[in-house]
């Protein structure tokens, strides 16, 4: 990372599962690479199989493509089609962009299964185009509870008043993150190709995407991941990248247990 306010940046707001009722917990994380001591490293989750080779270049939606593939996971593992669609996109796309980082689609999947039960927290739904409606936001991170005090800049600036930080979208992330981070995954790869293989925060408005659009905010994690994890295949890579995102053990256990039950071709 070249850019120091991406080092200190807070990640967000993940949604945790406690006696199978969703509650928000507000955890803030970084995109600097950060090992947790406290556990050893261990292998990290299969990646789920060789994903179908798909024209990036493809005059229609590539992401189509996946189609069929998403369906058989989907039936597989009872991810809705269009969340497994949109995580294996995001990983042929990092794939090609940066293919030391070795990104996995169950990582994401165990990502977004923590952090919105794959878009479908609060009842929301997934539209044709990916949009996550209604929004999914997280409480205000305000100082209370413990949580972090993070402020909305855009939003404190429309209004004249201090407005906090909600953790945003089904990979619940944080405005000034996204700002950072956000990727549009409908654009063609050439346009994206340059930030995408720089590891860069994309800075063109027309690029940034929503995060209330699940193949968005999957590409958008996936730039996130391997910017703050490096070689995702490797134990100490893979940990690095999981705390990164959620600066807690127990969140890299949980998200590790979904993605080893994803790649498994169990439901999770």
């Amino acid at each position: 990372m070249t850019d120091k306010a991406d080092q200190t940046t807070g990640r967000g707001v993940r949604l945790a599962y406690t006696a199978a009722v969703l509650a928000l917990v507000a955890l803030v994380g970084t995109v600097h690479p950060h090992h947790d001591a406290q556990t050893p490293d261990t292998p990290p989750p299969g990646a789920g199989g060789q994903l179908p080779a798909i024209r990036l270049d493809a005059a229609s939606s590539p992401i189509d493509q996946l189609r069929d593939w998403a369906q058989t996971r989907a039936t597989q593992s009872g991810i809705p089609v269009q969340a497994v669609q949109a995580y294996g996109y995001a990983t042929v796309v990092m794939a090609r962009a940066q293919p030391g980082c070795h990104l996995g689609w169950t990582t994401l999947a165990g990502i977004a299964r923590i952090e919105s039960n794959h878009a479908r927290f609060g009842g929301a739904r997934i539209a044709a185009d990916g949009t996550v409606a209604p929004p999914i936001r997280g409480i205000a991170l305000d100082g209370t509870g413990g949580n972090a005090v993070i402020t909305d800049p855009v939003a404190t600036a429309r209004s004249g008043r201090t407005v906090y930080a909600r953790a945003m979208g089904p990979f619940q992330f944080i405005p000034d993150t996204w700002k950072r981070w956000g990727t549009r995954a409908d654009v063609d790869y050439q346009t994206l190709a340059t930030a995408l293989q720089n590891a860069t925060p994309v800075t063109a408005t027309a690029l940034s995407g929503s995060p209330d659009n699940i193949d968005d905010a999957a590409l958008a994690a996936g730039r996130y991941l391997c910017a703050s994890g490096g070689d995702l295949a490797t134990g100490h890579g893979w940990r690095t990248a999981i705390y990164a995102y959620n600066h807690s053990s127990t969140y890299v256990e949980q998200v590790r247990s979904a993605a080893t039950g994803y790649d498994a071709g169990t439901s999770h």
